[in-house]
């Protein structure tokens, strides 16, 4: 504690009295010619310098109070992982705003009630797709003065209330050509108590919560993470998740800025396994589901090569790889020949891969926002790609705890951020101290801010853990979604689920048992993985429907399920399973944007499916 204590004295000191945009203004000093974006375009990387990139937000910033934004006032944004996207809301920061992005994937009534909620004064939008769903609910906004538009504006030039993007830079301009006093002095003026942004959690209960992260919080933070792993200036990072989460945000903006990381975007996430490649990034992170596609892709093409004898050495190569890794993680022997393997694997095989899929020089690759399989880590660890896993919420400005490079150990979320203070309730709930933790609490919600931050400044964080002997601390799950059986037995849904989805074809996974006699499964079939595995198997792929209604798919997952019981006690085994013949998805409301379960929509959605387990 007094550790903690100390270091969070020495982050206070690094980051007194600084707002985020002395950062930016920093990076121009030190690297002013030295490439901070970039984003592809017919085939063609194309970059910012950091000199660029400050005069394009100091362009939006002054466009923006042209416009009427005064100090406070919040601005949303709702675009795509494009460099823009960071632009305009490091330029509403430096006018003294507040940015809010919003999940490309929100419906009208989201944006509606998120939008509603903040008081957004403007809004800047990609396109036409994003401005359609505004268009629903614009009467409901009657703060909303102007819609920003950064593509496509010129269909709407009749249109009073919408603006071009090209238009607002203009505007800045003009008024930085008459004199930079005002912009230089608006963006001073921000306190580091002052928000850098509101950050609405995902909601998978009831209505998202805003988060005030402020100026001092994302340094901390950024100072904090830096402190963890000592980041190069000119480092590689890829940005794809959406920046509307904190952790991507935090990666994206706070980390990437404050490291002078030069950040390379992917505006779809399917294309992911595309850019990476290209790019070869230093850091790389990855909600489990995305390390899961990652490691199906491998194994599917690998399966699909057409000389025997190279298939066979390569899946033998990955199989030996993960037998390694769990052997090391569950603290076993290794026999010398699997070591003198494992070593010519490594020249043959691992060293290829990696470079194939662009982790070759990947020194961070994480993993975070849920948790992973073990036999995920066990995949990646086995080629040479050791996977670090963080744990933070949207309350600690993402991180708050985390493995690093030089020490880690697997099936763990680490240990605190220098200057994190962390304890245990005797319940095993875990709780958060420091810098990094809002103190703000949520927008407009003072009773769920004292129900869940106290008078001593810690964050409840909801979650059962435990610390082992040396500190790494293990997260057992949400406290609210512990399932209590008939018998009274405590039981964590997500470890069940981690297992089950251990498998190719499982995309999604949801354990029910709650006040049940046993525990069932619902479980979601991966489409790709599925077409993948019927080739192979000579099972006929009309489509997913159809496909997971085969008894030979039946048969595959029992596989699976009786492969997760084995590593379960007793009363955790799924007894039970259906195969839903259906996609989750964030649009078809199981998910929500970080892919995260909805609890209470799937049991009231699939109540005849789990009634009849149970029957």
């Amino acid at each position: 504690m007094d550790d903690a204590l100390a270091l969070r004295a020495q982050v206070d000191e690094a980051v007194k009295g600084k707002n985020f945009a002395t950062v930016l203004e920093r990076n121009v000093r030190e690297r002013g010619d030295k490439p901070a974006m970039s984003w592809k375009h017919d085939g063609e990387w194309h970059h910012y310098t950091w000199r660029e990139v400050r005069e394009r937000v100091a362009e939006v910033a002054m466009g923006l109070k042209s416009l009427g934004l005064t100090k406070g006032d919040a601005v949303a944004i709702q675009a795509r992982n494009i460099p823009d996207h960071v632009v305009a809301d490091q330029g509403i920061l430096h006018a003294a705003g507040v940015p809010v992005s919003f999940y490309n994937t929100f419906s009208p009534d989201q944006i509606q009630y998120i939008a509603g909620h903040c008081g957004a004064k403007f809004a800047i939008l990609e396109g036409k797709a994003f401005l359609e769903r505004w268009e629903k609910i614009r009467s409901e906004l009657p703060a909303l003065e102007k819609v920003i538009l950064i593509n496509g504006a010129e269909e709407y030039a009749n249109e009073e209330w919408i603006m071009s993007y090209d238009d607002l830079l203009a505007e800045g301009r003009e008024a930085l050509h008459a004199g930079r006093d005002d912009f230089e002095a608006t963006w001073k003026s921000v306190a580091p108590e002052d928000p850098a942004t509101l950050i609405y959690t995902s909601g998978t209960t009831g209505n998202p919560k805003g988060v005030v992260t402020t100026n001092y919080n994302a340094i901390w933070t950024a100072h904090s993470s830096q402190m963890m792993e000592n980041y190069t200036p000119g480092a590689t990072y890829v940005s794809y998740l959406p920046l509307a989460h904190s952790a991507e945000r935090v990666a994206t903006i706070y980390v990437s800025f404050y490291t002078q990381t030069q950040v390379f975007f992917c505006p779809e996430v399917l294309q992911i396994f595309e850019v990476v490649p290209e790019v070869h990034p230093y850091s790389f992170l990855a909600v489990p589901r995305v390390w899961e596609k990652l490691n199906a892709g491998i194994v599917a093409k690998i399966s699909a090569e057409p000389d025997e004898k190279k298939r066979k050495i390569a899946l033998g190569a990955l199989e030996t790889g993960s037998e390694i890794a769990r052997r090391k993680r569950e603290g076993e022997s290794i026999p010398i020949g699997m070591k003198a393997k494992g070593a010519l694997f490594e020249k043959l095989v691992y060293s290829k891969i990696r470079t194939q899929i662009g982790l070759d020089k990947c020194e961070l690759p994480l993993s975070g926002a849920a948790p992973i399989s073990p036999s995920t880590l066990d995949f990646f660890d086995g080629m040479g790609v050791h996977i670090i896993e963080l744990y933070g919420l949207t309350e600690t400005s993402a991180p708050a705890l985390g493995n690093t490079a030089h020490e880690r150990k697997s099936g763990t979320v680490g240990k605190p951020l220098p200057g994190v203070e962390i304890k245990l309730l005797d319940d095993g709930e875990l709780l958060i101290r420091g810098g990094n933790v809002t103190l703000s609490g949520y927008y407009k919600e003072p009773e769920k801010t004292a129900e869940t931050f106290d008078e001593d400044g810690w964050l409840h964080s909801g979650d059962i853990a435990e610390i082992d002997s040396d500190g790494f601390v293990k997260i057992i799950d949400r406290k609210k979604e512990l399932i209590i059986t008939a018998g009274g037995k405590n039981v964590a849904p997500s470890n069940i689920e981690s297992l089950l989805k251990a498998h190719p074809l499982v995309s999604q996974a949801c354990a029910i048992g709650d006040r049940r006699r046993f525990i069932s499964a619902l479980i979601v079939l991966d489409p790709e993985a599925s077409q993948m595995w019927a080739k192979t198997n000579g099972v006929l792929y009309e489509s997913i429907e159809s496909f997971a209604a085969d008894e030979r798919v039946a048969a595959e997952i029992q596989m699976a399920v009786d492969d997760a019981n084995s590593r379960l006690n007793g009363v955790e085994q799924v007894k039970k399973f259906t195969i839903l013949q259906t996609e989750w998805t964030p649009e078809s409301e199981e998910l929500t944007p970080s892919l995260k379960l909805k609890r209470r929509v799937i049991l009231s959605k699939y109540d005849a499916d789990i009634e009849a387990m149970y029957a």
